[in-house]
This record gives structure tokens, C-alpha cells and sequence, in this order.
């Protein structure tokens, strides 16, 4: 006798696909499906009914409160909270206040941009939580680099910045320009 029930693997559908609430807009059945950004539930009487909601809900959870701090704005307690794009800082009386503490990079990790010269160019993550750092200045200005800019200009070709790269002999600068591509090894 098999100690495995085989009546587990002879389902008709997935059991994840499986929903037992019904619909709110027409009280028919849910079913999961499968979209471009990922799975989401949706009423299986679509298209006559539109109702769909994503099946992982990006809420924003309090993760823990900050003893002895206050909200410039209305004086409550501040909390460390986690979102959509990982965690932050905002105000514990949400949604009657939306202070959110900014995440302010210092002046001397920016650097001007090379391109139009007039913005800086600032860290920022995807939705994915991948950094890169584009022109501040955009929409005018569509420069981006994809690694951490250092504000030493080239010695093979001048330009302003250089890409700091780690690799296996340390830290290496390189020119984010395509036609030199220069590399030189980072004095700390």
C-alpha cells in the first residue's frame, strides 16, 4: 500500500485556481488567470462582467513604530512602513495624514549630468527594486546609467563622469561612453 493519496493528483483544475468567494459586481464564480503583469482573479462570467483585482494586494503594512519621533504635519507618531517598492517611512495617522519621509540623497552623491548639464543625476529604483540613476531634468533630459556614477572625468576621452564597477581586482572606474569604454582602477 503507497502511502502517497493519489486522489490528490486527479483534480479537474489546479487547486490554487480554486476560488470559493464569488463576485461582487454579479455574485458569479472567481477564477484565477494569468496576465501580462502576472496572476489576478477575475469573474469568469468576463467579458459581461469586468471585475478583476490583482491576486497579490499591494497594501502598505506598518512594520514598526518609531519611540519618540512626531510627523512634522499633525504631530502622531512616525512608523516604518513596507509598500509596493520596499520599505519607508510615513506617518502612523494614514490616510487623515500623508507625510512620507523623503529619502533625501546628500549633495555629494549627486552628480551633474553630462548630457544637459543643467540636472543631476539621482538614484532610483525600478518597480522591481533594480537601481539606476537617470537626469532629474527629465522629460528634457533622457540620460540614464544603469551603475553608480562618479563624478572623475575620463583620461582617455574627457568626459565628465565615470561608471563605478566592481570587479575581481577591486573597484573599477569605466566610461559610460560606448566608443571608449576606458578603465581605470579606483583610488580610494
Amino acid at each position: 500500500m503507497s502511502k502517497i493519496d493519489h486522489s490528490l493528483f486527479k483534480a479537474d483544475e489546479h487547486a490554487l485556481e480554486q476560488i470559493t468567494d464569488l463576485c461582487p459586481k454579479c455574485q458569479s464564480a472567481l477564477k484565477v488567470k494569468h496576465g501580462k503583469s502576472g496572476p489576478f482573479i477575475s469573474c469568469s462570467q468576463y467579458p459581461d462582467c469586468d471585475f478583476a483585482k490583482p491576486l497579490h494586494d499591494y497594501e502598505t503594512a506598518e512594520v514598526k513604530v518609531i519611540e519618540g519621533s512626531a510627523c512634522p504635519l499633525c504631530s502622531e507618531l512616525l512608523v516604518i512602513k513596507k509598500g509596493r517598492y520596499g520599505l519607508f517611512i510615513g506617518c502612523s495617522n494614514f490616510p487623515s495624514c500623508t507625510y512620507i519621509q523623503s529619502s533625501k540623497v546628500s549633495d555629494e552623491e549627486k552628480v551633474d549630468c553630462p548630457s544637459c548639464k543643467a540636472g543631476q543625476l539621482s538614484k532610483k529604483a525600478n518597480k522591481f527594486g533594480k537601481q539606476f540613476y537617470p537626469c532629474d531634468n527629465y522629460p528634457k533630459c533622457k540620460y540614464v546609467l544603469n551603475s553608480t556614477p562618479v563624478a572623475v572625468p575620463c583620461e582617455k576621452c574627457s568626459w565628465p563622469i565615470m561608471l563605478e564597477k566592481k570587479s575581481a581586482q577591486g573597484n573599477v572606474l569605466q566610461c559610460p561612453q560606448r566608443l571608449c569604454g576606458h578603465k581605470q582602477i579606483q583610488n580610494n
